[in-house]
This record gives C-alpha cells, structure tokens and sequence, in this order.
C-alpha cells in the first residue's frame, strides 16, 4: 500500500498504518502462536504403554555373558545416526569392555536410527528395563551421538526407568540439537525425521528438555570434542552436548580440555578417541560423573581404545558413511507424541500437533482509496496457503 502527500502526513499516515497492523496481526498471530507451545508432561507422570510389539524390542538387543545377576554394572550401548550397532561398537566398545570384564548389551535401533526418535526412545526403554532385570542391579549406559542423546527421551517421559540408571554416558551427544540442520539443509531437500528432530529448534528438542535436563540420582557425563563437525555449536560447556541443572551429578568435559591439540572429528569420538574412552571408563569406575582431573594427568598420552580393532575401522567407515539402511527423506518433523503433554489423557491417540507451521501476512486489499477509511482484511496462512486465522481492520490513507 503506497501513501502520498506531504511528509507529515505520510508520517501520520504511516504510524497509523503500522498501528493498525499491528493490532490486526496480534489478533490473527496472537492466539495461533499461543495454541502452538503445548504444556509439557509432569517429570512424574507415568509413562505410556510401549507400541513397538514386545518381540521386536526383544529381537533389537545382543547382550554378552555375564549380563544375567551380573557382578557388576553392566552397560547398555546405543548408536547413533545413520549407524547401526555392528558399525559403531562391535570393533571399539564391544571388545574394550570384554577385556575388562564388563557385561554389556547393545541395542539396534531401527533403519539406522534415522526415523522417529520417540520410537527409539521406546526401544532404550525396553532396554533398561531388560537389561535391569536380568542382571538385578542399576545399569549405565554409553551411547553415541543420537545414542547418548535419546536415552534422556526414555528417562524424561518413562520415569520408573530413573532407579534403573546409575551412569549416562554420551559421547558426542545431541542433547540441544544441531545448528547444522537448522539453516535451511531440511527445508530446502528434506531431512531423515530423525535430523529433521535434531534440529536445535525442533519441537522434539524442545521437549526433551522440557521442565529439567537431569534427574537425581544419575550420573550424566557429556564428552563432546570442539572440532564436532556435525553437533554444533560445541566450543564449551553451553554448547549441544552439555547439560545442566535438574538434580543430577554433571560433568561436560571437552577432549580438548586434556589435549588441547586433539582433533577428533564427531565419529572419531566414539569409533577411535582414547581420551573419550578414558571419561567413559572413569565414569563406569568411579561413584559420579566422569572427572576431568583424573584424566588429565595423562593429557594427550591416552593411548588407543584397548583392545580395540584397527582393521575394524577400515571394514565398516564405508558403512558409516553410507547410510544403506536410512529411512527416505521426509517434508516436516514427525509429529510429537501425545503423552508428551500435560493434557494428554491416557488412551490418547499418539500424536498431537508438532511444531506450529511457518505463517506468512496477506492484507486484501493492497491499494487504498485516498481519503477514506477502507476495510482490509488480514489473514495468516501457513506454508501449504492453509488459512490459519484472519481479522479484518480499517485503515485510512491521506489525500495527495
């Protein structure tokens, strides 16, 4: 809409304009945007019935011996993105903890943990609560990337999994979500729903970490490196991977707070890095998180993952790289589970809306007559031109 006539009264004219727009977007917008950020569940509250079949949770995990009335902690391995469990942990963790003397079990995720992290979630939940029975004793857990983020989904809604936990180990963690798939890389060709989730403004983020990060009880150790390539920003202890407040025992270490020159990239950190090792394994050994003092005393000279297999690396990278059992693409984040809030009753159906849509102003009409008062029409549309709500304001435009 284009005013003329003198210059005051294309101030007057336009500070009218702007005002009467902005009442008419803040009735259209207002009450959308407000419906949009539902109420998060009570940390308390009971979580849902699993409804991925028992069977298939049962199929997903390969534990080693000594895991049944186990004599000592035993550990749960989660994967991450774009990985499955042969790739990320039968060459490293898998053959370090067997020489310890560590039981352990992995869990596989389904296609590559590149779908819906709420349904990986349930599997983590199963997980504890098997792994937890069988060996009649609390548990820990080490997880990669996605791995050492999704069990806090199962820890956050599930709370009868909290007594079964003693230590949560991520290395490389996605806890905040990545800025490397919010600038526009899913909107422009589309995303994995499980990236689409890791976006750092998702909504599935923003539920994870709804109400507190931590809980009592738990020992959550957070290794992340600076030179993280794909969980960004990490430069400090505000970054993705680091937690904070809530109630548990926290340690955020960054591998180059030991080694100032390490170089660790987000795979390396968990398919090669000695000093992400060494945290894991202090944390296993040690009451409380993982301490960076105690591990700084060898600085750089960590070593290699003992026992851990070099030509391993070399068979299953292509793998890691390849993505050959992802999930397609897809146009949005998958939509949030109803038993994430507050309202959801509970035979519910399992999703409610996600993130509100991006909405854009149309005024109808453009052009005003001048030196009356015109009726104009706004109205909010979402991307698919869906109108989501309207108001219809009057405005006037100053004779030439």
């Amino acid at each position: 809409m284009r005013v003329r006539g003198s210059s005051r009264e294309r101030r007057i004219a336009g500070r009218g304009r702007r005002v009467a727009l902005a009442v008419g977007l803040a009735a259209v917008v207002g009450p959308s945007a407000a419906a949009a950020a539902p109420a998060y569940a009570p940390v308390d509250r009971p979580g849902p019935a699993l409804g991925v079949p028992a069977a298939t949770l049962a199929r997903s995990l390969d534990c080693s011996p000594g895991i049944d009335r186990a004599a000592r902690t035993p550990v749960l391995l989660v994967h991450g993105t774009n990985a499955n469990v042969t790739a990320n942990w039968s060459f490293t963790y898998e053959p370090a903890l067997r020489a310890r003397g560590v039981p352990w079990c992995a869990l596989s995720l389904p296609d590559w943990a590149t779908n819906d992290i709420q349904v990986n979630g349930e599997y983590v939940v199963a997980a504890i609560r098997a792994i937890h029975r069988r060996a009649g004793r609390r548990i820990s857990i080490i997880g990669a990337s996605q791995g050492g983020m999704v069990p806090r989904w199962a820890l956050r809604f599930w709370p009868d999994t909290r007594p079964m936990v003693d230590d949560l180990i991520g290395l490389a963690p996605s806890n905040h979500g990545t800025a490397v798939f919010r600038d526009d890389t899913c909107a422009k060709g589309g995303c994995k729903p499980a990236e689409w989730q890791q976006r750092d403004d998702s909504a599935f983020i923003t539920a994870l970490n709804s109400r507190q990060e931590t809980f009592p009880g738990i020992s959550y150790s957070n290794v992340y490196t600076r030179t993280d390539e794909t969980v960004q920003p990490n430069l400090d202890d505000r970054g993705s991977s680091s937690l904070h407040g809530g109630g548990g025992r926290i340690s955020n270490v960054a591998i180059q707070e030991i080694c100032p020159a390490a170089t660790s990239e987000h795979l390396m950190t968990s398919a090669t890095d000695g000093i992400a090792y060494a945290l894991a394994i202090d944390a296993l050994e040690h009451d409380g998180p993982a301490s960076r003092e105690r591990i700084a005393a060898n600085g750089c000279n960590q070593g290699a993952i003992p026992n851990a297999d070099p030509i391993g690396l070399i068979l299953y990278l292509p793998t890691l790289l390849s993505g050959a059992g992802a999930t397609g693409d897809v146009g949005r984040e998958p939509l949030l589970a109803c038993y994430v809030t507050a309202s959801c009753p509970g035979d519910a159906p399992p999703v409610v809306p996600g993130p509100p849509p991006r909405l854009r102003l149309e005024a109808r009409p453009r052009r005003l007559v001048a030196g009356r008062t015109t009726p104009v029409r706004l109205t909010v549309r979402a991307d698919d031109g869906t109108a989501v709500a309207g108001a219809t304001v009057r405005l006037g435009r100053a004779r030439s």
